[in-house]
C-alpha cells in the first residue's frame, strides 16, 4: 500500500506531500489542473522514462520519495533482501532524482539502486492504469500468469511441477552437451589429469610434512653452530682452565649464603633460590654437554632434505598453497578422471534420461494446456460479464492459446484478444488505442482476476473517459469491491466515482504573475459536498445541486 508520496520541483509543482489511506482515495479537481502531472510522478518513481523537462524551471533538481506499507506483501520483503535492500518495520523507501540536465539517479531503502531494480520491486507494488507505461495487463508475457492465477491451485501445482522437469531436463542436456566436447579434448584432459594425479600419488604427501621437514633442514643444515654454540654455553657454565665458570662462581655464592644465613635467618630465602639456581644450571650443562655430542652434520641427509623440500614446493605452485589445497585437488582430479573414464557410459545413460523426462514434461504440458483451455473459457465468460457491467456489452474478449516449444511455464503462448466495438475483428488488447478503453478492460479483468490474486496498489488514470450514467455508477460499485481487498488511487471526472472515495483529495493550479504550482489538499466532509455539487453541476451551485451532492455522499 502507498502510504505517502512527495514530490519536489517536478514539472509546475514544487512541493506536494500526500498521504494516502488504505481502500479507495479519488483525486479530482478542474481540467488541466495537472492531476495527470501526478500520475506521471509516480510512474516516474516506480522505473519510468526520466527527462531533463520533468524538472520545474529554476531548479536545479526533481526530487520523489514515496513509502510502501509492504506489511503484508513477505515474498516482497524476501525478494527485496535477495536484491540487496534491507526493509525495515514493513516499511519499504523509494526515490528518485532528476537533475536540470536529464541525469537521473534511483535509491532503495536509502541505497543507490538501478532503474531496473527499481522496475523489479516496482512491479509487485502498483498498477498503474490510464495512459501510462504502468500497465501490466499491456505487457503479453504476463497473460500466461494471470490465466494461471485463474485457474487456482490446480494449474498452479502443475505448473510448478513443469517448471521442475523442465529445469531437470536442462540439466541433463548440458551435462550430456559438455560430455559431447570434442574427442580430442576429452583425450587431452584425460592425458593430463593422469599425469597430475600420478604425480600427487607418487610424492606419497602426508599433511604437516612440509613444517616438519623445515624444522629438520634448519637443524641438519645448522649443526656446526648449533654445536658451536652448545660448547660455548657448557664452557661458560663449568668454567675453562683458566677462567671461572657459572657454576664455580655460583658454588661460592651457596658458602658464602650457607654461613651467612647462620647468623641471619632473612638470608633464607635467597639461600633456597641459589641453591634451586645450582641445580638447574647443573642440569643444563648436562644436557648441552649431551647435546653437543649428537649434533653432527650430514651433508647426504641435508640433501635427502632439501630435495624433498623442492618436491613439495613444485607441488604447491602447481596444485595448491599448503599441501591439504594439493590432496584435495588430487581428489577433485579422481572425480574428474571418473567422468572422462566413464563418458560413453554416462552418455547413454544420460539419453535415456534426457527422453524419459522430455517424454514427461510433454505429458504435463498437454494436461497444463487443457485445465488452461477449459479456466480460459470461464474466464472469458467472466471477463465478458464484467465488460457488459461497464458499459462495453458489444465487447468481445477472447483467450488465444499458441503452442510452442516447452519453457519453464509449459508449452502454450497466451494472449489476451478483443474487440472494443461491433463488426471489428479480435486483436491483441496490447493495441488498444482509447485510454478509457484500456482502463476499463483492465478493471473488468481485474475485477474477475480479484479472487484468485492478492492485488498490489492499483492506479486508474481516465478511467471515466466516455462514461456516463448507470455504466458510472456500476464503474463505480466495481472500484468500491476492489478497494476492499487492495488500495485504490483514482483521478475521476465523475461524481458517482468520487462520492464513493473514502479519502477524498482536492488538486488546483494556481498561476501568479511569474510562476504556475500545483497544490493537494485532502477535502473535509463539508468541502467534499462542495467539490461533488461542482462535479454535477459546474459553477452553478445552486441549493438543489447542493442537496444531490449531498444524498450521493450519503449513499455511498
Amino acid at each position: 500500500m502507498l502510504r505517502t508520496l512527495s514530490i519536489r520541483n517536478f514539472a509546475i509543482i514544487d512541493r506536494l506531500e500526500l498521504e494516502f489511506g488504505a481502500g479507495f482515495n479519488v483525486l479530482t479537481g478542474e481540467t488541466g489542473a495537472g492531476k495527470s502531472i501526478i500520475m506521471d510522478a509516480l510512474s516516474l518513481i516506480l522505473g519510468g522514462r526520466a527527462g531533463a523537462e520533468m524538472v520545474r524551471t529554476g531548479a536545479e533538481r526533481a526530487l520523489l520519495d514515496a513509502v510502501f506499507d509492504i506489511s503484508h506483501s513477505p515474498e516482497l520483503q524476501a525478494f527485496a533482501r535477495e536484491s540487496g535492500f534491507d526493509v525495515e518495520d514493513d516499511l519499504l523507501f523509494l526515490s528518485r532524482e532528476v537533475q536540470s540536465g536529464g541525469k537521473s539517479s534511483c535509491r532503495v531503502m536509502g541505497r543507490p539502486a538501478t532503474v531496473a531494480q527499481l522496475r523489479a520491486i516496482s512491479e509487485w507494488l502498483v498498477d498503474l492504469h490510464g495512459q501510462h507505461e504502468h500497465q501490466s495487463l499491456l505487457t503479453t508475457s504476463r497473460h500466461i500468469d494471470m490465466l494461471d492465477e485463474w485457474g487456482g491451485k490446480t494449474i498452479q501445482s502443475l505448473r510448478a511441477d513443469i517448471a521442475q522437469t523442465y529445469h531437470q531436463l536442462q540439466t541433463l542436456r548440458r551435462e550430456k552437451s559438455q560430455l559431447e566436447q570434442d574427442a580430442r579434448e576429452r583425450a587431452h584432459l584425460l592425458d593430463l589429469y593422469q599425469f597430475q594425479s600420478k604425480e600427487i600419488q607418487d610424492a606419497n604427501l602426508r599433511v604437516g610434512e612440509d613444517e616438519e621437514l623445515q624444522a629438520e633442514h634448519r637443524r641438519v643444515a645448522n649443526a656446526q653452530r648449533l654445536a658451536e654454540v652448545a660448547g660455548l654455553c657448557v664452557e661458560a657454565l663449568g668454567g675453562g682452565n683458566e677462567d671461572r665458570g657459572v657454576l664455580e662462581g655460583l658454588s661460592a655464592t651457596l658458602r658464602a649464603l650457607e654461613e651467612a644465613a647462620e647468623l641471619d635467618k632473612a638470608l633464607l630465602p635467597s639461600l633456597e633460590a641459589v641453591r634451586n639456581a645450582g641445580y638447574e644450571l647443573r642440569e643444563v650443562e648436562r644436557d648441552l654437554s649431551r647435546y653437543q655430542d649428537s649434533v653432527e652434520f650430514q651433508p647426504e641427509r641435508l640433501a635427502v632434505l632439501e630435495e624433498r623440500i623442492d618436491l613439495i614446493r613444485t607441488l604447491q605452485r602447481k596444485y595448491g598453497d599448503n599441501i591439504e589445497e594439493v590432496l584435495a585437488y588430487a581428489n577433485q582430479i579422481v572425480v574428474k578422471l571418473e567422468g572422462l573414464s566413464h563418458s560413453e557410459e554416462r552418455g547413454a545413460a544420460l539419453e535415456s534420461e534426457i527422453l524419459l523426462t522430455a517424454q514427461k514434461l510433454t505429458k504435463q504440458c498437454e494436461e497444463l494446456t487443457r485445465l488452461r483451455t477449459k479456466s480460459g473459457e470461464r474466464f472469458v465468460k467472466t471477463t465478458l460479464a464484467e465488460l457488459v457491467d461497464l458499459g462495453m456489452e458489444k465487447a468481445q474478449f477472447s483467450v488465444q492459446l499458441e503452442r510452442c516449444e516447452p519453457t519453464s511455464k509449459g508449452a502454450d503462448k497466451v494472449e489476451f484478444l478483443i474487440a472494443t466495438n461491433p463488426g471489428e475483428p479480435l486483436r491483441p488488447l496490447v493495441k488498444i488505442a482509447s485510454g478509457g478503453e484500456i482502463s476499463r478492460v483492465m478493471l473488468a479483468i481485474k475485477s474477475a482476476l480479484a479472487r484468485q490474486e492478492a492485488l498490489p496498489t492499483m492506479v486508474f488514470d481516465e478511467i471515466d473517459v466516455g462514461v456516463g450514467g448507470r455504466t458510472a455508477s456500476v464503474l463505480a460499485d466495481k472500484m468500491v469491491n476492489l478497494s476492499q481487498t487492495t488500495q485504490i488511487l483514482c483521478i475521476t471526472h465523475l461524481a458517482q466515482i468520487a462520492s464513493c472515495g473514502q479519502r477524498h483529495f482536492y488538486i488546483e493550479k494556481q498561476s501568479e504573475e511569474t510562476s504556475t504550482r500545483v497544490t493537494v489538499v485532502p477535502l473535509t466532509p463539508e468541502e467534499r459536498v462542495l467539490e461533488i455539487a461542482r462535479m454535477i453541476g459546474g459553477t452553478n451551485l445552486t441549493d438543489t445541486v447542493l442537496q444531490h451532492a449531498r444524498e450521493m455522499l450519503g449513499v455511498a
